[in-house]
């Protein structure tokens, strides 16, 4: 006989388990790669596997967690499968924890511990997706876009004092850049002569860098007071290097708080580096405009 709370445990261990199963078989149902759809219905099949361990011990019968189900789902379509899944199990530090602590009345809990791990690791291993094969060239567009252009602004705002044409300065300035970074990228995986292919590396080199500056230079686009734009463009690279960098932290498990500090600190130095020399060009230069 159970005691309540191992049994209120098990329960509760049962609905997460038929709840990712049911995420792992609805994904593996909705994608055309035989190799992931493989790696997803094994996973799927060990989670029922794990439910039913479970369900030996308490005989009752759990439904899952709908919403949990078409949450991560959702994600994995929209954000890719690697990041959705990841983004799930990063809740399963709690649930082995909860495992080992019902390991005295359920000794073999450690070993579902055990393949949750060895889940984790298929996952990393097996899952082939594109957008993690080209992240390298959305990182180089984003960083270059965020870098180079929070900075071009500054100095615009500055020496031009007129939103307006800060902001057709600016994506001028963006499309130009994005275009020979595009190009750089072509040609450099083009000459590395690996598995990915250039035009692609290109492509997604110079869309991050054109999604970049579009949300960089809207403030510009929608306000007249200069400052205002000036401080919401920084706002918005903050943002795009908040969720861009915790899509890649957990996607390719790497820490957050690091790369996060790192690259908002460059940002916001050069914007302020190139702000200053905005203002020394205008005042040695004696420039006004209307």
């Amino acid at each position: 006989m159970l005691d309540k709370e191992v049994e209120r445990i098990i329960l509760n261990a049962q609905k997460n388990e038929i709840t990712e199963y049911f995420i792992y078989e609805r994904l593996a149902q909705s994608i055309r790669d035989l190799h992931n759809k493989e790696v997803l219905k094994r996973i799927s099949d060990d989670e029922l596997r794990h439910y039913n361990f479970w369900r030996e011990y308490t005989h009752k019968d759990v439904k899952p967690n709908r919403l949990k189900v078409w949450k991560y789902f959702l994600i994995s379509k929209i954000f890719g499968i690697t990041f959705g899944i990841k983004l799930m199990e990063k809740g399963e530090d709690k649930a082995q924890a909860t495992y080992k602590k019902i390991s005295e009345s359920v000794p073999d809990a450690k070993a579902i511990v055990k393949d949750e791990d060895e889940h984790e690791k298929q996952l990393m291993n097996l899952i082939d997706e594109e957008r993690l094969r080209y992240v390298g060239s959305m990182v180089l567009g984003l960083n270059d876009a965020l870098v180079e252009l929070t900075g071009a602004l500054a100095g615009y705002t500055f020496a031009l004092q007129n939103t307006r044409m800060v902001a057709v300065t600016g994506l001028i300035t963006g499309v130009a850049a994005s275009l020979s970074m595009a190009t750089s990228e072509y040609l450099s995986t083009k000459s590395e002569g690996n598995a990915k292919n250039p035009f692609k590396a290109a492509s997604y080199t110079g869309i991050a860098y054109v999604l970049a500056v579009l949300f960089l230079i809207a403030p510009y686009l929608l306000l007249t007071n200069m400052y205002a734009c000036l401080s919401l463009t920084i706002v918005n690279a903050i943002i795009v290097i908040f969720f861009f960098t915790f899509y890649i932290s957990v996607a390719k498990d790497l820490p957050f708080r690091k790369r996060f500090l790192e690259m908002t600190a460059i940002s916001l130095g050069i914007a302020g580096f190139t702000f200053a020399i905005g203002f020394l060009i205008r005042t040695l230069l004696n420039v006004e405009v209307d």
